[in-house]
């Protein structure tokens, strides 16, 4: 690791690191382009905290590293159908409108393809009497639409027109809408998926509740943060976008007994571990929020709820790596990635899982 020189923020203990020590070599054939069929049939890799050695088994097994009295924690928000292609009035020209989320009842944040054909200005036609002005294009942000519909009829019309939001590295949208989407998703708001998610099933949420594991779940709606590449050489400079989570009293309330008890808190998924961790960040503890958190997790980040995380493989060099970095520690997440690239794991969004405890 390139330890170059530490500071204090915050309370919590941030390294100075380069963005090289977060990358990592993954053929491209390891990149998996959809899902896997049944969804607990992913492969699971468990990372132990301590000396363990790596266990190699799939996501069936996961009832197995728990125990009663466990609290899992899941993000129930629900992706939408973020793309929406029109054409750009009196140019005949085709053009995608990628929803981010509302500012208001009209007004979304929105990325624009092709960026310079649409300017500040330009209207946009799609099915459903649906339109937009692009009304705002920062430098440094996203776009601004306005819509002549308010936002729940927006997202109503998303449903029956739009595309599945699905990466760049994905090639082919799923036939099937719920291929990218958790068996649990409630709370419409995301254009990317808590991918850590898709590998349970219904019967693994039954069996692990019989088990006396206590389920919980908060809201954090994905939005363009969580993708943006980090551009900039040292990490600590490298600019996270805010996104909106929820967590109810009942939720805060039953995670914090369990820390009082010393039960184990696991985290399913990155976007649920930004939740927990932000709001206590945001508020020096646990308790009911809804709003907009802004939190950017790195290798000397103190974690104050969760004990354990069940993840993906993320991207070389993307602020996912550092967060699971900052909870086991850079060189042994680096060695494990090394490890599933030589067995073959699939990585990213459709990919297999792991096991942080």
């Amino acid at each position: 690791m390139s330890l170059r020189r530490r500071k204090i923020k915050d309370q919590n203990l941030f390294i100075s690191m380069l963005l090289s020590d977060f990358d990592y070599h993954l053929p491209q054939e390891l990149i998996a382009q959809e899902p896997i069929k049944p969804r607990d049939h992913a492969r699971l890799l468990i990372l132990h905290q301590d000396n363990q050695p790596l266990e190699h088994l799939h996501f069936f097994d996961l009832p197995k590293f728990l125990k009663a009295g466990d609290v899992l924690v899941f993000n129930d928000t629900k992706v939408f159908k973020a793309r929406l292609l029109g054409t750009i009035t009196n140019k005949e020209a085709a053009a995608e409108i990628f929803l981010l989320r509302p500012l208001d009842e009209n007004n979304w944040e929105v990325l624009l393809k092709p960026g310079k054909k649409l300017q500040i200005g330009s209207q946009v036609n799609f099915e459903e009497n649906l339109e937009c002005i692009i009304v705002a294009k920062p430098v440094d942000g996203p776009a601004v639409a306005k819509f002549n519909k308010t936002k729940n009829d927006v997202l109503q019309i998303a449903e029956k027109i739009g595309h599945v939001p699905i990466p760049p590295y994905i090639k082919t949208e799923p036939q099937d809408a719920s291929d990218y989407q958790t068996v649990y998703a409630k709370e419409i708001g995301s254009v990317a998926a808590p991918t850590a998610g898709f590998h349970f099933t219904p019967e693994i949420l039954e069996k692990i509740e019989k088990m006396g594991i206590q389920v919980e779940f908060v809201t954090l709606h994905v939005g363009l943060g969580t993708f943006l590449p980090v551009k900039t050489e040292k990490v600590e400079d490298h600019k996270m976008h805010s996104e909106w989570v929820e967590v109810s009293t009942a939720t805060a309330s039953a995670i914090n007994q369990a820390k009082k008890e010393n039960r184990r808190v696991i985290a399913v998924g990155t976007t649920t571990a930004r939740t927990l961790e932000g709001v206590v960040q945001a508020l020096g503890e646990l308790k009911q929020f809804s709003g907009d958190i802004n939190i950017f997790i790195t290798p000397g980040f103190k974690f104050k709820i969760i004990d354990g995380l069940i993840t993906n493989f993320h991207l070389p060099k993307s602020t996912l790596l550092m967060l699971v970095s900052a909870l086991s520690g850079r060189e042994k997440i680096l060695a494990a990635y090394e490890e599933t690239v030589k067995k073959e794991y699939k990585f990213f969004s459709f990919g297999d899982a792991m096991l942080i405890l």
